[in-house]
């Protein structure tokens, strides 16, 4: 049951029914489908590395079954929409890749490996990743997908510019042969058969100022216009492309002729046609008579009445389903792509839906199975089946209308709750732990529950498996779906990620959320040794779903040994004897479905020794980022600064003007309210531009004095700091900075220093990755009239949120007036 689910929640990431609704063109189109028996994989790093363009091409014109392995999740990019980080942003990105994929035609892999960051080679991404396991994965995707053809989006020689991309393609020639050898992973042999791929090929490309093309390399055409779909796979892929809203990569539709070019790697290299050699046909299983069976049905469609081919499609699917030639991986394909046809055809649309999105163990739900027939054809409803209740039906549908099934869902208390299967267990620092070895590859867990029902349609029974959803009716959008979620009976949130303390006691909030009825019990806290609490627990008792409160605890240090120590805190709640350790987190954007994180409920709590003199801070918010929590911190009251109100804020109050990361990649204002910010500076005030990135800017004006951006950045994050300035007052006042200030750093240094800098800046860091030339920018800042401005690419948004005190205290120094 879980692996049939799971298969289709691949597949289709569709809200609303399990399958989507059709028009008799996009049937047509699906139809053409049927006689290809041919697969590609497509291969890279990253959320957002593939080509729609290629993708789209290959699933909608030649109708080959096209995969896209992601090694990564993306969790160590940028995020331009929020101020989600890490994990969160990773399954950000998880979804966007789906979205994608429900767009272009593809299905949608990944390996265990965490995105920890940018990686200047692959070695480095080597000493993250453990190499043997990531290849191990791309070897059971390959297994299991069985792809006659492997496309890797950038070579082993490193102009992706990017280490991870590179080792992607290190490992995509690893697993191109370890596949096709027994004796390589051979403990996956008892879920899939060895697989010899017959060609690997490069994806040269013309980006980022390299040019990798050339005319000897084989070349397809991908810019042709599908009639039936009424659009260019050009305008295709970039609806595709546009959906890594987090990465900012909309994109223009392109209706032109466009050439794609690919590079012989591994195997024979094609001369005519990409699958040159490799039979993609039923023949290649001995199975001669079904082409005809599709070339007959393709031939007699009846745009007007699709049902008519129903018959025929029945007959397709026993014909499969009794042909033993066919390899288990086809067949459960093509029957699956038939089932689709039908259900299509007929126009049925089936749902099962309940009144809430969270339902907690323990408990029960109410779930509503509706089912609507609306073509002529007979359909009956024979079974209907949901956690243990059987509910024979045999009752013909009537045509367009709804049929109802009803049953109540009783929720195990020692059910799973509904984390992200490759987040259940504790990460390393480069890969994600999973227990059950067949999840792997998979895009998300399965639904957290599924309905089962049994439907006869012309003389055959089918059953389907229904994703549990919640449906509300929404006045300014219309009918909304979502995942339903399986919660503890209640989470516990601390109020922030870091807490700051510059003595040996701090007051601590935790807020407790009940996510069923009549819900009582305590949250204690969870202290690493040399601290304890007060009170030790707090009782509480909810009536009703969604009720909350917050509890304070006032944290006390046992020993004075505990300044610049950064210490991990946790907490718990006690319901009825059961220990829950769940915080809870709802990711919310319009153009992905909602996620919730269920981690352990933990945070930072980070022992200070900062002084601070700016009180008051203006922050011009940039694509999301925690800096102002984090200065609330330390005694700074944050204002954030509405540019586009910039003339009726009185500037002369703020000690300093923080610009968030990304501002002028984000806030167009900026251009205009730079005369502004500009006198403010000269007048006194302090100006700190957080980093920005080097593409779309809003303006080149940002400093009193000119300088661009780069592209440098320092990707160690224990990379030796050298002082340059060491007796400048940005390092001694009000806090003395030293080395020891820059241990403990998280993911990297820095990103996107400036360059082509004026000679009236100072510059007072240099630092640098193994084998590279020092970089003095990281910080670059001037005396204009009688203030100051400073610009730094030195990733405070990541140090800061994971409680590093050197990072502190700089920032407080960058910030503070003399």
């Amino acid at each position: 049951m879980k692996k049939t689910i799971a298969t289709i929640w691949l597949q289709i990431i569709v809200l609303g029914g399990v399958f989507a609704t059709s028009t008799s063109a996009e049937i047509f189109h699906q139809l053409q489908s049927l006689p290809v028996c041919g697969s590609v994989l497509y291969f890279a790093a990253h959320p957002d590395d593939e080509n729609t363009r290629l993708i789209s091409y290959l699933t909608k014109e030649l109708h080959l079954r096209t995969a896209y392995l992601s090694l990564t999740r993306g969790d160590g990019g940028q995020n331009l929409i929020g101020n989600e980080q890490a994990e969160a942003l990773g399954l950000i990105r998880t979804h966007e890749l789906l979205q994608a994929r429900n767009i272009d035609g593809g299905k949608q892999f990944f390996s265990r490996a965490f995105d920890f960051g940018f990686s200047k080679n692959p070695e480095e991404t080597f000493h993250f990743w453990n190499k043997e396991q990531v290849l191990a994965d791309a070897v059971w995707v390959i297994r299991k997908f069985q792809p006659d053809v492997i496309i890797c989006r950038f070579p082993t020689t490193g102009e992706g510019g990017h280490g991870h991309h590179t080792a992607s393609a290190i490992i995509a020639e690893e697993a191109f042969k370890a596949a096709a050898d027994s004796t390589r992973f051979p403990e996956q042999l008892k879920d899939v058969t060895t697989w010899q791929t017959k060609r690997l090929l490069w994806n040269t490309f013309n980006f980022g100022g390299r040019n990798t093309t050339s005319p000897d390399q084989f070349q397809i055409d991908v810019g042709g216009y599908n009639t039936l779909l009424g659009k260019s796979y050009g305008e295709i892929a970039a609806e595709s492309r546009s959906c890594h809203s987090s990465q900012a990569f909309g994109t223009a539709k392109n209706r032109n002729s466009q050439k794609e070019f690919l590079k012989t790697i591994l195997g024979d290299a094609p001369k005519q046609h990409l699958t040159d050699g490799i039979d993609i046909s039923f023949n290649r299983f001995g199975s001669s008579a079904l082409p005809n069976m599709i070339h007959e049905i393709i031939a007699h469609y009846d745009f007007k009445n699709p049902a008519m081919s129903i018959p025929a499609l029945i007959k397709l699917y026993e014909a499969i389903e009794q042909q033993p030639s066919i390899s288990a991986a086809w067949k459960t394909e093509k029957l699956y792509q038939i089932k689709q046809l039908i259900v299509a055809c007929s126009g049925v649309y089936m749902e099962a839906i309940c009144a809430k999105q969270y339902a907690a163990l323990d408990d029960t739900l109410k779930v509503t199975t509706n089912v609507v027939n609306r073509s002529a054809e007979k359909i009956v409803f024979k079974n209907f089946y949901s956690t243990g209740a059987a509910i024979l039906r045999d009752s013909v549908l009537p045509l367009s209308e709804t049929t109802s099934a009803t049953s109540m869902l009783l929720l195990s208390k020692t059910a799973d709750v509904s984390q992200p299967y490759w987040l259940q267990q504790q990460r390393t620092s480069g890969m994600f732990t999973v227990a059950t070895p067949t999840l792997i590859g998979n895009a998300l867990s399965a639904p957290a529950s599924a309905v089962t029902l049994t439907l006869n349609i012309g003389g055959k029974d089918f059953n389907f498996d229904l994703p549990v959803q919640f449906k509300k009716l929404d006045p300014s959008k219309g009918e909304v779906y979502q995942p339903l979620y399986i919660t503890p009976p209640a989470t516990v949130n601390f109020s922030q990620e870091v807490f700051i303390t510059t003595g040996l006691q701090k007051e601590v909030t935790v807020n407790v959320r009940a996510f069923a009825k009549n819900i009582t019990g305590e949250v204690q806290l969870l202290l690493p040794q040399g601290w304890e609490s007060s009170p030790g627990k707090h009782a509480f008792a909810f009536e009703k779903e969604g009720d909350e409160t917050m509890f304070k605890f006032t944290l006390q240090a046992t020993n004075s040994k505990v300044n610049d120590s950064v210490f991990t805190i946790g907490a718990q709640l006690n319901i009825n004897g059961t220990l829950y350790k769940n915080s809870f987190e709802e990711i919310k954007y319009s153009h992905i479905p909602t996620c919730i994180l269920l981690n352990n409920c933990t945070a930072k709590l980070a022992a200070i020794n900062v002084k601070n003199t700016a009180k008051r801070v203006g922050y011009i918010a940039g694509a999301g980022d925690k800096v102002p929590e984090q200065l609330k911190e330390i005694g700074v009251t944050v204002t954030t600064i509405n540019t586009t109100e910039f003339q009726k804020t009185d500037l002369s109050k703020f000690d300093a003007i923080v610009t968030g990361v990304r501002a002028y990649n984000t806030d167009a204002h900026l251009r205009n309210i730079y005369p502004a910010l500009m006198t403010y500076v000269k007048n006194g005030g302090t100006l700190l531009v957080q980093y920005n990135t080097n593409q779309n800017l809003v303006t080149n004006e940002i400093g009193p004095y000119p300088f661009k951006i780069s592209r440098d950045r320092v990707t160690d994050e224990n990379s030796a700091v050298t002082f340059l300035q060491p007796k400048d007052s940005l390092l001694n006042y009000p806090n003395k900075i030293s080395e020891k200030d820059f241990k403990g750093w998280i993911q990297e240094r820095g990103l996107y220093f400036p360059s082509d800098i004026s000679s009236q800046y100072k510059t007072l860091l240099s630092m640098n990755d193994e084998g590279e030339a020092p970089l003095n920018n990281a910080i670059i800042y001037c005396r204009y009239g009688k203030g100051k401005f400073v610009y730094t690419g030195l990733s405070f948004f990541r140090e800061l949120p994971a409680g590093v005190p050197g990072a502190f205290r700089l920032l407080a120094n960058l910030i503070s007036k003399p």
